[in-house]
C-alpha cells in the first residue's frame, strides 16, 4: 500500500477513535483536559502508533471534547472542564430563562466554526516563526524559565504561583537525584503525576477524617433538565444557521486572533474575547448568546494554536496547552524526547511536515465535526441525563489514576509509582490551595530538566 494512503487511513482511524472517545468523555463534568486527553494520548504514543495517528488522535480528541464539554455546562450548570468555566455564568443565565438548549447550540456551533478557522491559521503562524526555530531551540533553557514565570503570573495564582515554582522545581530535582542513585531515569512518571495531581490530592483528602466530614453530603445532588426543542430537519444541523451572521463573524474573528496568541492562558483569552465582543452588543439576549458562541469558539482556537505553533515551529512545549494536555506530542520517552543539554528534539516536529500537520489536522477536525457536533446537537439532553444518573464520577477518577499508576510501574517500577504519587500529591495540593495549576507545573518540570542544569553549569 502506498505510504501516503496508509498514513491517511491511519490518521482517519485514530482520529475517529479520538472523536468518539472524547465526545463521550466531554459529557462527564469536571473531566479536566490535562487529566484525560494527556494520559490517553501518552498511552497511544507508548503503544507505538504512527505519527500521523498520534497527531490526528490528539486533534480530534481536543476538538470533540471542547464541543461536548458544553453539554454539562449548559444543561447541568457544572463546568465540563477547566476551559468551560468562563462559559458558566452566561449559560446559567439562559438556563434560568428556560432556554438552555439555545445556549448549548450556540456554544457548540461556535466551536465548529472556530476549529476550521484556527487550523490553517495556526499552521501559517507556525511557518512564520519556524525560521527562528534554531535560535529559539538554543535559547530553550532561558525561554522555558521566562515562559514558566509568565504563565505562572497569568494564572489564577499570580505571584503565589510564581513563588511556588521554586520549591516545586527543587522537589523535582530532589526526586531526580533519588532515582538517579538507583540508575532509574524517569520522564513519563513526572508528567503523569502532574496530570492527575488534583485526583490524587482528592484521594488523600478523603483519608483525612476532618476533610471527609467536610466533604460529606446528606442528599444526592439534583438537576433540572428543560425539555429539548429541535429547530432543524435531518441529523446534521448547519452551524451557520444556528448562529446568525454577526455571531458567525464574531466567532471567526475571535478564532483568527487567538490563533496567533499561543503563549497566553486559554482561559484568559476566552474571557477577554468574550468581554470584547459583549461590549459591542447592546441587546442583552443577543449579547449573551454571542458571547457564549465566541468563548466556546476560543476554547477550540486556543487549544489548536497553542499545540500546533510550538510543535511545528520549534518542537518545544512553549505554551500552556503544549506543556499540559499536548505534552505527549513533545516529550514521551523513549519515543519522543527533548535533549536537556543541547535542546535537540525528536518528536512530531521532526517526523511530520507542516503540510502533513495541516492535512492530518483537517482530517481530525472533520471527523470531530461529523461525530461530536450532530451527536451533541441531537442527543445532548438524553446524554446528559444518562451521565448524571448512571456514570459514577468516582469510576472516572479511579480509571485515570489506575492508568497513571500502571504506566509509572512500567517506566520505573516502585520508584516510578513513588514519583507519580509524590508529584500528584504535591501538585494537586498546590493547585487546590494556591491555584498553581497543572499547566504551570508542567513548565516547572521543563524548567527543572532544562533550565536548572544550565544554571548549574553557568554558576559552576
Amino acid at each position: 500500500m502506498d505510504g501516503l494512503v496508509y498514513d491517511i487511513i491511519v490518521a482517519a482511524g485514530f482520529g475517529l477513535f479520538g472523536a468518539v472517545l472524547f465526545s463521550l468523555v466531554g459529557l462527564v463534568s469536571g473531566t479536566d483536559e490535562t487529566a484525560t486527553i494527556a494520559p490517553i494520548t501518552l498511552l497511544v504514543v507508548l503503544l507505538g502508533a504512527p505519527p500521523a495517528g498520534i497527531f490526528s488522535f490528539w486533534m480530534a480528541a481536543a476538538v470533540s471534547k471542547h464541543m461536548t464539554h458544553a453539554v454539562p455546562t449548559a444543561l447541568l450548570g457544572i463546568p465540563g472542564d477547566t476551559m468551560a468555566t468562563p462559559l458558566l455564568q452566561d449559560a446559567t443565565t439562559l438556563r434560568n430563562l428556560g432556554v438552555p438548549h439555545i445556549a448549548l447550540r450556540k456554544m457548540i456551533s461556535g466551536a465548529v466554526i472556530a476549529a476550521f478557522v484556527s487550523l490553517p491559521l495556526a499552521v501559517a503562524f507556525a511557518l512564520v516563526l519556524a525560521p527562528f526555530g534554531q535560535t529559539i531551540t538554543q535559547a530553550a533553557p532561558w525561554l522555558f524559565l521566562g515562559a514558566a514565570v509568565l504563565i505562572a503570573y497569568s494564572s489564577a495564582g499570580r505571584f503565589a504561583s510564581v513563588a511556588a515554582l521554586v520549591p516545586f522545581v527543587v522537589i523535582i530535582l530532589a526526586l531526580q537525584a533519588l532515582t538517579g542513585q538507583y540508575n532509574v531515569k524517569l520522564g513519563v512518571s513526572y508528567f503523569l503525576g502532574i496530570a492527575i495531581g488534583p485526583l490524587i490530592a482528592d484521594l488523600f483528602t478523603v483519608l483525612s477524617p476532618a476533610e471527609r466530614k467536610r466533604m460529606h453530603r446528606d442528599n444526592l445532588r439534583q438537576f433540572a433538565l428543560a425539555p429539548d426543542v429541535k429547530s432543524w430537519g435531518g441529523y446534521f444541523p448547519n452551524p451557520f444557521k444556528v448562529l446568525d451572521r454577526k455571531q458567525a463573524q464574531w466567532t471567526a474573528g475571535a478564532a483568527g486572533i487567538t490563533s496567533a496568541t499561543f503563549v497566553f492562558s486559554p482561559v484568559a483569552m476566552a474571557v477577554i474575547m468574550g468581554e470584547l465582543v459583549g461590549s459591542r452588543i447592546k441587546h442583552a439576549y443577543h449579547r449573551i448568546t454571542s458571547v457564549l458562541a465566541v468563548r466556546n469558539g476560543v476554547t477550540e482556537s486556543t487549544y489548536i494554536a497553542e499545540a500546533l505553533i510550538p510543535l511545528i515551529a520549534f518542537g518545544l512545549p512553549l505554551s500552556p496547552v503544549a506543556a499540559g494536555p499536548a505534552a505527549p506530542l513533545f516529550n514521551a520517552p523513549p519515543r519522543f524526547t527533548i535533549d536537556t543539554a543541547t535542546g535537540t528534539v525528536n518528536n512530531l516536529h521532526t517526523m511530520l511536515t507542516p503540510l502533513e500537520f495541516l492535512g492530518y489536522g483537517l482530517i481530525a477536525v472533520v471527523l470531530a465535526a461529523l461525530v461530536a457536533y450532530p451527536f451533541a446537537m441531537n442527543y445532548a439532553r438524553g446524554a446528559a441525563a444518562f451521565v448524571s444518573r448512571n456514570i459514577s464520577h468516582e469510576a472516572i477518577v479511579s480509571t485515570f489514576v489506575g492508568l497513571a499508576l500502571v504506566i509509572g510501574l512500567w517506566e520505573g517500577g516502585f520508584l516510578g509509582v513513588l514519583v507519580v504519587t509524590v508529584m500528584g500529591l504535591v501538585g494537586g495540593l498546590l493547585y487546590r490551595i494556591l491555584n498553581f495549576n497543572p499547566g504551570v507545573q508542567f513548565m516547572g518540570y521543563y524548567t527543572a530538566v532544562l533550565t536548572a542544569p544550565a544554571l548549574i553549569r553557568l554558576f559552576s
